[in-house]
């Protein structure tokens, strides 16, 4: 009788990437709950949860699609400062 286990999934979802994700979306909603300096309207939160969904998709396919570390942190720098690049434009009104 054998004691080998179940062949591990080939993708391996990470919470920890997407409660952070939810926890940074957060942030805005308090301050636009408590303060009246924070003026997001609801197209501001659907470009944050749009870019937020998107950077996270971005880092699960690079955790799950490149093998080599420096691959992997390669592919997540780019896609966070690809998401940075695009917020600054966002936030300085070049796009919107």
């Amino acid at each position: 009788m054998t004691t080998s286990t179940a062949p591990e999934s080939a993708f391996r979802f990470h919470p920890r990437l997407w409660i952070g994700a939810a926890m940074l979306f957060a942030f805005p909603a308090l301050g636009t709950i408590m303060s009246d300096e924070v003026k997001w309207g609801p197209e501001d939160f659907a470009a944050m949860g749009l870019m937020l969904a998107l950077l996270c998709g971005a880092v699960e396919a690079a955790l799950h699609w490149l093998d080599a570390p420096r691959w992997r942190i390669g592919g997540i720098m780019l896609a966070v400062l690809l998401v940075l690049t695009v917020s600054a434009h966002l936030a300085i009104g070049i796009f919107g």
